[in-house]
């Protein structure tokens, strides 16, 4: 979704979807003692601030990497079923073989496909409010995948940076 998306998104009680304030909300800035200039001076900032945001949408778009459920498949999952979470016919041909039940293999794919459709509607849910999902998914992936050390040495940046103790990977008397 794009900047002057989420920004309308923010402030879609105070304004319509061209970047300026609704009456309603005038009203009631009005009605809570605040004067018209102030509030005229409250809008014309919002809308600039919007106009510049549908002007970087326009002009310098920001990138918005699509993932799909199968990205976050296991390597083994990717062996076993399709990206709409169906079962590779082979899969099922070798799983048959090896004496695992027909009902076994439709629970797994019935189960796999629900999570393909929940990853796809969490997914577009997330991208009506602006954000990408899967690009959050993978980042959380991405960290959590990090080696001891390279955790260490982000808490070592963090701390430098003042960051709250509560966000940290370990407690900060960690010894290293």
């Amino acid at each position: 979704m794009s900047r002057s998306k989420r920004w309308l998104n923010m402030h879609k009680k105070e304004f319509n979807p061209d970047g300026t304030l609704k009456n309603e909300a005038r009203v009631e800035m009005l009605s809570m003692g605040m004067n018209n200039e102030t509030i005229d001076d409250y809008a014309l900032r919002l809308k600039a601030n919007y106009d510049h945001l549908k002007h970087l949408d326009e002009t310098d778009p920001e990138p918005w990497p699509i993932y799909t459920a199968y990205d976050f498949f296991t390597a083994e999952e990717k062996q076993q079923f399709n990206p709409d979470g169906s079962l590779k016919p082979e899969y099922v041909e070798a799983a048959v073989k090896k004496g695992t039940s027909e009902r076994w293999l439709e629970e797994m794919e019935r189960r796999k496909k629900i999570d393909v459709d929940n990853y796809n509607k969490v997914s577009a849910k997330k991208a009506e409010q602006g954000i990408n999902f899967g690009e959050q998914e993978m980042n959380v992936r991405v960290f959590a995948s990090r080696t001891y050390v390279q955790r260490l040495h982000q808490m070592e940046v963090d701390l430098r940076n003042f960051e709250d103790a509560d966000s940290l990977p370990f407690d900060k008397n960690t010894s290293y």
